[in-house]
C-alpha cells in the first residue's frame, strides 16, 4: 500500500489551516475517483495509484501565493501542480522510488482545468514551461475530473457538472467539451 501521508507530512508537517484544507479537498477527490473507479471496473484504474494521486494532486499549493485559500508561498497558484511534480520527483530516494513517485508527479502537473496545452500556455502567457500538461493515463483523466467538483475557498459545496463545466468557461471551449465527455464516460452507470 502506498504511503501518501507520509509524503504530505514532508511538506506539512504542522497541523495548520492549509494542512487541513489540503487533506478535507484530497479526501473529497479521492473519494470521488474512487467511486468512479468502482462504477467502471472495465476502465481498469490503479484504485491505489488513484487514491494517493488523489490525496496528493494539490500538494505543491503549500508554496504558491493564494491567500484567500490560505496559501502564503511566493509562486503563482497556477504552477501549484507542476511544483507539486517537482517535490514529489524530489523525495525519490532511489530508483525504485522515483518509478513510484513518477505516476503521482504527473498527476499534479497534468490535473488544472481539464489540462493545458502547450498552445494554452502561450496564448495565455502562463508563467509555465511551453509543453502540454494534459492528462493521459486514466487514472489521470480521473483525478483531473474529480477535481473540478470541489473549490478549496468553498470546501463544503460540490458543484454538479452543469456548474462545474460553467465554472470551466475560463479555460475554453475546448475544456468544457473535455469535461462533459469525461462526465459522460464517468457518471454513466
Amino acid at each position: 500500500m502506498m504511503d501518501y501521508n507520509h509524503y504530505i507530512l514532508t511538506f506539512y508537517p504542522d497541523d495548520t489551516d492549509l494542512r487541513r484544507l489540503l487533506l478535507k479537498h484530497s479526501r473529497q477527490v479521492a473519494d470521488r475517483s474512487l467511486q468512479i473507479a468502482a462504477r467502471h471496473p472495465e476502465l481498469g484504474a490503479d484504485t491505489e495509484l488513484l487514491e494517493a494521486a488523489a490525496m496528493l494532486h494539490d500538494i505543491g499549493i503549500v508554496r504558491c501565493s493564494a491567500p484567500s485559500i490560505l496559501c502564503h508561498g511566493d509562486e503563482p497558484y497556477i504552477r501549484h501542480g507542476l511544483i507539486g511534480a517537482e517535490m514529489l520527483r524530489s523525495l525519490a530516494a532511489d530508483d525504485r522510488e522515483a518509478l513510484m513517485l513518477e505516476p503521482l508527479a504527473r498527476v499534479c502537473e497534468r490535473h488544472t482545468g481539464t489540462g493545458l496545452t502547450a498552445a494554452q500556455i502561450e496564448r495565455q502567457q502562463l508563467p509555465l514551461p511551453r509543453r502540454d500538461f494534459c492528462p493521459e493515463t486514466i487514472e489521470e483523466q480521473i483525478v483531473c475530473y474529480a477535481d473540478k467538483f470541489y473549490s478549496k475557498s468553498s470546501p463544503d459545496r460540490v458543484r454538479s457538472v452543469e456548474q462545474t463545466a460553467l465554472s470551466l468557461e475560463k479555460f475554453g471551449a475546448e475544456g468544457v467539451r473535455k469535461f462533459l465527455a469525461w462526465a459522460e464516460r464517468f457518471e454513466s452507470v
